[in-house]
């Protein structure tokens, strides 16, 4: 029953991850602001959500029962890394993935308008990002792991940053546009990753922890994350000289 519920999960991540993975690029490449942005987001967003839920629950079956959900990793792995790379890992990187798309979304949902992101919620998926990742960089410690400490890093940099951004009281428009897009590409970065060394771990196990399988997506969303910071500067010097050309 265990196995089957895990496999269910399995399929049901894939299919979201997959539909995310997809609609990922709309918004990132298309016309910003408009139909299909706004559409595409959406679906990006309840793809993501539904990912990252399904993710948590294959992690906690993988910390309660590492070789019974993995059956096909037995001989290749001790259940000591088994339990750290699908338990302890997947829990950092599924409650990174929810907190980013989550937060993201009501970012652009409620723009400058601070005080409906100050909720109970928000702050807890801070704080629980937090534990997780904390927890990720000492089972990566123990273990002699240093992509569980390299992921924890990212978990902890991501809920003290948006701890920072919540503590402020009258964001700007490029505030809180530049973490919309923090959020739901860093969002993307999870989903591109899972697929490329959390998928590599049933094709080719070997590859599962290279370090290349990590650097690529994270490469590919840090030059997307820059580019749209800049873009969004632009505008806003663009905006700004035009208010003072029709001031004069």
């Amino acid at each position: 029953m265990e196995l089957w519920i895990f496999h269910t999960l399995v399929i049901a991540h894939i299919l979201s991850g997959a539909t995310g993975a997809i609609a990922f690029w709309v918004p990132v490449i298309g016309r910003k602001g408009g139909v299909n942005h706004r559409r595409w987001g959406q679906v990006f967003t309840l793809a993501l959500l539904c990912t990252g839920v399904f993710a948590l629950g294959m992690s906690l079956l993988s910390l309660v029962d590492p070789m019974g959900t993995h059956p096909q990793l037995v001989g290749r792995f001790d259940e000591v890394f088994v339990r750290g790379f699908f338990g302890h890992l997947m829990l950092c990187a599924s409650t990174l993935t929810i907190n980013l798309t989550w937060y993201g979304w009501m970012l652009v949902r409620h723009r400058g308008r601070q005080a409906l992101n100050r909720t109970r919620a928000m702050y807890a998926w801070q704080w629980i990002v937090i534990a997780t990742s904390a927890n990720c960089a000492f089972q990566g410690w123990l273990m002699g792991e240093k992509l569980l400490i390299g992921l924890a890093v990212v978990g902890l940099a991501t809920g003290a940053t948006n701890l920072w951004f919540l503590a402020k009281d009258n964001p700007t428009r490029e505030d809180w546009l530049k973490e919309h897009v923090k959020a739901l590409v860093g969002a993307g970065i999870s989903v591109y990753t899972a697929f490329m060394a959390f998928g590599s771990v049933r094709i080719f196990p070997e590859l599962a922890l290279h370090p290349v399988m990590w650097a690529i997506p994270l490469s590919v969303g840090l030059v997307i994350i820059i580019w749209h910071r800049l873009a969004i500067d632009r505008a806003a010097r663009l905006r700004r000289r035009g208010e003072l050309a029709q001031a004069a």
